[in-house]
């Protein structure tokens, strides 16, 4: 799934959801930049994590 994701998307991750809601800033290969609303810019490792889309915004 996280290979459909792409800049300006809203997405939330699994397990932190303390994070809260994240907008995703890049997408390069296997890593996705996300900046998180309670934590800041965070890099993903896509094959590690699959962030879960939001579409409420």
């Amino acid at each position: 799934m996280n290979q459909f994701l792409e800049p300006g998307n809203f997405v939330r991750h699994p397990d932190q959801p303390d994070w809260g809601l994240g907008q995703v800033q890049s997408v390069i290969d296997d890593r996705i930049t996300v900046n998180f609303e309670h934590m800041g810019k965070v890099v993903i490792i896509g094959s590690q994590v699959l962030l879960e889309r939001d579409y409420s915004k």
